[in-house]
């Protein structure tokens, strides 16, 4: 017997047996609901408005009706056993493979309005179980259950027709982390901008000529705020470095080189060196410039060691 077959033959039976609500309807209970939903239908709370209303006294939300039924948090922690319904279901579902589940709809519909006092009880049937569907979240069949909502005197009161998804999660790569972002400002923003152009620039006054970096928004020998840039030729050679080991960042490579690169022009820029191993890497080695596409929204300047020709 294959899965789906075995999963039909529980369709029609019970997968709640009649459970009674621990207490009554109860105007505690309704207060809080009606709080937590911003709801201010008078009828709810105040018995005279309830009965100006065409009521004997004061309702219960009609949408409070799986509320009453609902266990509380000890009967959750004591683990009261399922039916034996249920745990075939659950138990030929898993080993299937389709371990996961989603809530996809409720639909409610109301017979008779509950007042304080009345006493209600719920009980559980299997109404349909599909076929194995496809979806986004991965292969799995949809399982249907009829909840009937029935007070002291075995009228029905409600219904709730439930549609879970059983499934097994499909298979995804888990896309790479982002390296972080640089906090960007009006006074870097530019040069940000031009490394993704590839361009590596260098801030320099207006004035005296002097360049700087990091960036700033005031020269540092003369003070003039007035400044352009320049492009830089992109050679340099390894001032210091050190090899990041930890923490490891998924958005990283490793062995990570972090190197302060001092370039001809004589400014100096922290930046990752690539295409050379740790030991290779030692203080005063010709660099060149390369780039580190990370993503569509950043681009970082790296070095790698300069190759020489031999004659």
């Amino acid at each position: 017997m294959n899965v789906l077959d075995t999963l039909n033959t529980l369709v029609g039976r019970e997968l709640q047996p009649t459970t009674w609500a621990p207490d009554p309807v109860n105007t505690a209970m309704i207060r809080h609901w009606v709080e937590a939903m911003g709801d201010t239908n008078p009828i709810y709370l105040d018995d005279d408005a309830a009965r100006a209303a065409g009521r004997d006294g004061l309702i219960a939300p009609p949408t409070m009706v799986q509320a009453w039924t609902m266990r509380g948090y000890a009967a959750t922690a004591a683990g009261n056993t399922a039916s034996e319904v249920a745990t075939q279901l659950l138990d030929t579902l898993a080993d299937a493979g389709f371990t996961s589940v989603v809530a996809t709809d409720s639909e409610q519909e109301y017979f008779a309005e509950l007042r304080p006092g009345t006493r209600v009880n719920v009980t559980e049937v299997i109404e349909s179980i599909s076929p194995e569907k496809n979806t986004a979240l991965g292969p799995g069949h949809f399982v249907t259950t009829v909840k009937t909502y029935r007070d002291d005197d075995g009228a029905v009161v409600a219904t709730q027709r439930w549609r879970i998804l059983r499934f097994r999660p499909a298979a995804k790569e888990t896309p790479r982390e982002l390296r972080p972002r640089p906090a960007i400002n009006q006074d870097n923003a530019f040069w940000f901008a031009a490394a993704k152009e590839h361009r590596l620039v260098i801030q320099r006054c207006v004035s005296c000529g002097t360049l700087r970096h990091p960036t700033g928004p005031m020269c540092g020998h003369c003070r003039s705020s007035d400044w352009d840039t320049v492009d830089a030729c992109g050679r340099g050679v390894v001032y210091s470095f050190v090899v990041n080991h930890h923490p490891r960042l998924d958005a990283f490579d490793y062995p990570l080189i972090v190197a302060v690169i001092e370039l001809e022009e004589g400014t100096r820029l922290v930046a990752n060196m690539i295409g050379a191993e740790p030991g290779e890497v030692r203080v005063d080695m010709p660099v060149e410039l390369d780039w580190i596409d990370a993503d569509p929204e950043l681009t970082l300047p790296a070095f790698r060691p300069v190759i020489r020709e031999e004659n």
